[in-house]
């Protein structure tokens, strides 16, 4: 195997660095500036087509406000590992969503909900409607 060539951890770590940047609404070339790449690069590395340096990922945890483990993560935050790792038939449905307008959108916006209840009925809500998709 050449030692330059991606796999699927290094796939699995771009996306959850592109899921993690969507979610904070950062741009691919806000966040190669700053961390001293050009936007192409954060690119590559999103898709897993570089790997990424153990230095150069903590300075990416650190503008994405998060820990360099995050971008390891399974369901259930369990490290990653390669048994089973197939990202397109065992994907995670909260992080597929997470990957689509609407849920960056949506997270967006429950974010930025301060009060405790409003999030709650919100939730209520939102659980009540898909109960009543569910019995039409």
């Amino acid at each position: 195997m050449n030692v330059k060539t991606a796999n699927a951890i290094d796939s699995y770590v771009g996306a959850r660095i592109r899921m993690r940047r969507q979610l904070l609404g950062m741009s691919q070339e806000r966040l190669a500036e700053q961390i001293g790449v050009t936007f192409q690069q954060v690119q590559k590395y999103e898709k897993g087509i570089n790997r990424i340096g153990a230095s150069r990922l903590q300075r990416i945890a650190d503008v994405l406000h998060t820990s360099p483990s995050f971008f390891f993560e399974q369901e259930n935050s369990e490290p990653l590992t390669l048994q089973g790792l197939d990202l397109s038939a065992n994907t995670d449905p909260v992080a597929e969503f997470l990957r689509t307008k609407e849920g960056l959108v949506l997270n967006r916006a429950f974010l930025k909900i301060a009060d405790r209840n409003i999030r709650e009925t919100v939730i209520a809500l939102v659980k009540a409607m898909a109960q009543a998709e569910v019995a039409a």
